[in-house]
């Protein structure tokens, strides 16, 4: 659900949202998603703009997203979530938003504990309530 695969006009606007999510332009990315523009719209590698927005480091846009419904907690196509993704990015304040969104530090392969405790990041793993 939320994939716009084969029209050329719908895929090309998909990728300016994407880019928009990965630039943090959290402004012009909430008025597409209030009108209608599907939180949890994925890429074709499965990562959702909340994803992208929390991989490039982008707190107020991930926030923004799970304000509007996008779901922390959901993995791209290869188990990863965006949790994970900013603990391997050690983007703190995305991680925060992230936690205050509701995402699950235990959610995902390998999980934002796992990577927490790969990269020996004792911050997170504290904010984790991980030992």
């Amino acid at each position: 659900m939320g994939r716009m695969d084969g029209d050329p006009e719908l895929e090309e606007f998909a990728t300016r949202l994407f880019d928009l999510a990965r630039a943090g332009e959290t402004d012009t990315l909430r008025a597409y998603v209030e009108a209608g523009v599907p939180a949890n719209l994925t890429n074709g590698k499965g990562d959702t703009l909340l994803m992208l927005a929390a991989y490039h480091g982008h707190a107020e846009t991930v926030g923004m997203l799970a304000e509007q419904g996008a779901d922390p907690d959901r993995a791209n196509d290869r188990g990863q979530t965006p949790l994970a993704g900013a603990v391997f990015k050690k983007e703190s304040g995305v991680v925060r938003a992230l936690l205050e969104a509701g995402a699950d530090p235990h959610a995902g392969t390998p999980s934002a504990v796992d990577t927490a405790r790969i990269f020996a990041n004792d911050q997170f793993l504290q904010w984790f309530g991980a030992k």
